[in-house]
This record gives C-alpha cells, structure tokens and sequence, in this order.
C-alpha cells in the first residue's frame, strides 16, 4: 500500500508539472509547429529533472556529476515554464475579472477638448453681441444675444458631463485595475513595499520550485523502494541454497532397481516427503491397483527407506 502511495504521489506531481509545461510551451509559441517543438523541449525537459536523481543514485562519480548540472538546468528551465504559466494564468484570470466591471457609455460624441473651444467662441460672440451698441434693429439684437447666451449654457452643460463621465470612466479604470490583480498578492505587495509584478514573479518561481522538487524525492523514493537486478539476483539465489539445504538427500537407486520408472519417482517422492512409503498412500499417490502398490512397496523395502 505505501510503494502504491509513493507511486501515486509520484505520477501525479510529475503529471501536473508535464500539464503546466504543456499550456505553457503552447502559449510560447505562435504557429503550430513552434509550438509543438516547445511543449516537446518542455516536457522531456521536465521528465528529466524528475528521473535524473533516481536514474544515477548508482553510477558512478563522473557520471553523477555531469548529471548533477544538467538536473540543475533542467530544474531551472522548468520553473522558468511553470513561473510562465503561473503569471499568464494570472492575468488571464485578472482580465476577467476586470471584464465584470460594466463600461460606461459616452452620451457625447465629442471630447472635452472640442466642447471647450467652442464654448470659448460663443463666449466670445457673446461678448462682442453685448459690447455692441442698439441703434437700430434692436430686437434681432436681443434675440442672438438671448441665442448665444442659450448656447453657451448647453456647451457648459456638454463639458460638465463629459467630465462626469470622464470621473465614471477613471473610477471603472481603477476599480478594474484593482480586479485585475490577485487580492492576496496586491496586499503582500503593499506590506512587503514592493510591485505587484514582483510578487507574481517569485510566487510563481516558488511554486514551481517546490512542485519540482517534490515530484524528484517522490520519484526517488519510488524507485527506490524496488530492488535493483543485482539485489534480486542475490536474494534468489540465497533462497534456492536455503531450499536445498532444507531437502533432504535423495537416496540413489541400485542399478537393478533404476529400470522401473515408478519405482525411481516413488523413491524420489518419499525421499522429498511427499508421500509415505506405505501401500494406501502408494496407491493414492500413483492411482494405481492395490496389487501394483504393494508390489512397489516391496521394492521401497530393498532400498531401506523408513516405513
């Protein structure tokens, strides 16, 4: 049950990590074969850095060296795909989020910038309107001045909901700002006094540092729990000398007795204990007829095995 728990444990840390390595090498890559080629690098990548430690743990001390800075760059790579995968997962997560936060519509097609130039000439025309005397035509007078003044009011009106708006739209900015990163890490950033990029980066690299390096002692642990080729080899051949030294001796048969195949498997058979030398167990023992295993007793006597 536990060598069963350790290979569990084992295949699923190694499956995990090969599945990080997978989405990440797919979202490195930008047409169908780059991307094939990097979650094949990946994956074989990741597979060694799990293997590596277990494969070498007997071979000899320039292999394991060699093999200690390639599992070291393999570790590294490795985290370097998962800290990828981590952080696009993150803002994908974030965008989201951020996505749930309503837009708010422009009821103005202009921009604050167009609306204020044009209020500042009707101003102008107001003021020019107002400077200018009324000897004749004094109505018409009036009315632009009333048209202008009119005009002005609905520009002022224009440009105050534009920059209501415009507060709307900075507040939804902020709001999906705030979504879009992760609410345990936006707060370690604050305490710790740093970026939130910052925090997104090492708390990635540490998840994959640890995934790493628990899928390479399962695996280690795993693998050695089974005996290797050389231990089993002794193992079985210290249990066959123990078999052989438990049977006892088997008596050889006289010339003249030898040519009755029965007689040699009987002989055999009651010098391994296998059966008893007497006529019920013989004629059990061969399915033969009661003549026939009293015969063969008879013969048994010559040898002098014990009855």
């Amino acid at each position: 049950m536990i060598r069963r728990s350790r290979w569990v444990l084992a295949a699923g840390a190694s499956g995990t990590a090969i599945c990080l390595s997978v989405l990440a090498g797919w979202q490195r890559g930008g047409s169908l074969a780059e991307r094939l080629v990097w979650v094949a690098i990946s994956v074989v990548l990741v597979v060694s850095a799990h293997l590596l430690p277990a494969l070498v743990r007997d071979a000899p001390p320039r292999i394991r060296i060699v093999t200690i800075v390639l599992w070291v760059a393999c570790m590294a790579i490795a985290c370097f795909g998962h800290a990828t995968f981590f952080l696009l997962a993150q803002r994908h997560a974030g965008e989201l989020r951020a996505g749930a936060v309503p837009k708010v519509e422009s009821l103005s097609g202009r921009d604050l910038t167009a609306v204020m130039a044009a209020r500042a000439g009707v101003i102008d025309q107001l003021a020019t309107a107002t400077a200018r005397p009324c000897h004749r035509d004094c109505p018409r007078l009036a009315a632009r001045r009333i048209t202008l003044a009119a005009k002005l009011d609905a520009l002022e009106a224009e440009a105050s909901e534009i920059q209501h708006q415009q507060a709307a739209d900075a507040r939804a900015a902020e709001r999906r700002d705030a979504l879009a990163a992760d609410p345990v890490t936006a707060r370690l950033a604050t305490l710790l006094g740093t970026t939130t990029a910052r925090v997104d980066l090492l708390s990635g690299l540490a998840f994959a540092a640890v995934l790493e390096s628990v899928a390479c002692v399962l695996w280690t642990v795993a693998l050695r729990s089974q005996p290797s080729i050389r231990d089993a080899a002794s193992v079985a051949s210290l249990v066959a000398e123990s078999h052989a030294s438990d049977r006892p001796p088997v008596t050889p048969l006289p010339a003249e007795l030898s040519s009755d195949p029965d007689v040699t498997r009987l002989a055999s058979d009651v010098a391994a204990g296998q059966v008893r030398p007497t006529v019920a167990d013989i004629r059990r023992h061969l399915s033969c007829s009661q003549a026939r295993a009293v015969a063969l007793r008879r013969r048994l006597a010559e040898l002098d095995l014990p009855a």
